[in-house]
């Protein structure tokens, strides 16, 4: 029998017999209903000769099944006002759809029709890769990009977690329908599955349906976990004609699930995710060194990443490498109250900004119940951050500082320092 584990506010949840979770969130002010299925897999479970494999099996999620065509399934959802996307992350990958609160089935029809009954015509699947190979050349073209995929892969050399998503052009091209079901049966097992709904819906007409769609999937083992993260650093320089050069430096970052992740994401806002923030004034607006400069962290189940990103002149290079450094210093022994208060505002508000739409909130259940196994309340959320002081900032700081760094550069880089002068002026 379904198991109804939680009746909380407004959220309920149901496990179907195949270990599906079905997650629903009435809001009553909302007339639409926006539903999705997260998958807990990503680029980071496939192997090496599956790379980019994830990313291709959600385009073709839309080419097709045993009874809608790819025009039947746009159709069918646009028909009734709707839309539809997917999307692909290291760690997770999903399928959503909006519609009026009227129209839960038509969506919910579509989105178990693609997820259990695709084609993978074979024609279908040459074009796909056809446009996967364009967005790969996309990237190739577009510095601002690739220098982020470079850093990821510098960070994690040799390992799924580090690996582009969309795959390289030899393997986006090996991939058949065999290679894509055998995957799907492997890795979208109902185990490691969440169907969640907000807006107007009514959780058993949710989970009604949703044992029609997905409770005839098989409850399959769970057969492997990806290889652990393994931080090791290291630097990659891509010299080109460019007019600017783009540069991120990076650290070794906190896994979402270790307990200084907070403070580290804190440390980050402070230094450089803002207006206010130290890199944005240092490098923009006293000195005018880059048009933007922010620094970010990452955080996966198992490992994390901190890092900074900026474009400049080639010029400038030396100069904007070396306020970055002192400013990144310098925030791991003299951060103000004023600085703390304002990061944990903004946390804040971009924490509570995301659930203000349905599309907000079933990301947030989706995530949630697939890396902690229950709803985390914002609430405690909020405790966590206001807790924090200073001392705790600055030293999450200086831990990351600890770290090996990793840098990657493309453009005009000539005026790079070594990555060894790096690392000892961030120890020094």
């Amino acid at each position: 029998m379904n198991q109804h584990l939680v009746h909380e506010k407004r959220i309920d949840i149901t496990k179907l017999d195949n270990g599906l979770i079905v997650a629903t969130e009435r809001m009553p002010e909302i007339a639409t209903a926006t539903l999705g299925v997260w998958v807990g897999t990503g680029s980071r479970h496939e192997e090496a000769r599956e790379h980019g494999l994830s990313h291709l099996i959600e385009h073709m999620a839309f080419k097709g099944t045993a009874r809608r065509s790819a025009r039947q399934i746009a159709e069918d959802i646009e028909n009734v006002g709707g839309d539809i996307n997917a999307a692909t992350s290291v760690e997770y990958t999903s399928y959503t759809a909006r519609v009026l609160g009227e129209n839960v089935d038509v969506a919910l029809d579509v989105l178990g029709d693609i997820l259990t009954n695709s084609a993978f015509d074979a024609g279908e699947l040459a074009r796909e890769k056809g446009v996967i190979l364009q967005e790969y050349a996309a990237v190739e073209d577009t510095p601002d990009d690739l220098i982020y995929d470079a850093f990821m892969e510098t960070a994690f050399p040799g390992q799924s977690v580090g690996r582009p998503i969309l795959g390289t052009p030899d393997t986006i091209r090996s991939f058949d329908e065999a290679t894509i079901r055998a995957f799907m049966g492997r890795e979208y097992a109902p185990g490691k599955m969440v169907l969640a709904a907000a807006g107007d819906v009514e959780h058993a007409q949710i989970v009604d349906l949703a044992g029609q769609l997905f409770g005839g999937m098989p409850a399959v083992e769970i057969q492997r976990q990806p290889e652990p993260g393994r931080y090791t650093g290291g630097e990659r320089r891509i010299p080109r004609k460019l007019e600017q050069a783009n540069i991120v430096l990076g650290l070794p970052g906190l896994s979402f699930k270790e307990k200084g992740y907070y403070a580290a994401h804190l440390f980050a806002h402070i230094l450089g995710g803002g207006l206010t923030s130290r890199l944005w004034h240092e490098v923009r607006e006293n000195r005018g060194l880059a048009y933007s400069i922010d620094a970010f962290h990452w955080p996966f189940s198992d490992t994390g990443l901190f890092g900074i990103g900026a474009g400049t002149a080639g010029p400038d290079v030396a100069e904007l490498m070396d306020v970055t450094l002192d400013c990144l210093r310098e925030a791991t022994e003299d951060i103000g109250e004023v600085e703390i208060t304002r990061a944990k505002a903004q946390m804040k508000v971009a924490l509570l900004t995301a659930l203000e739409t349905p599309g907000g909130r079933i990301e947030r259940i989706a995530r949630q119940l697939l890396s902690w196994g229950r709803i985390v309340p914002s609430e405690e959320i909020v405790r966590k951050v206001d807790a924090l002081d200073a001392d705790q900032v600055q030293e999450a700081g200086r831990r990351l500082l600890q770290g090996p760094p990793t840098l990657a550069a493309i453009g005009p880089i000539k005026g790079l320092p070594t990555l060894e002068s790096i690392a000892s002026r961030l120890r020094a």
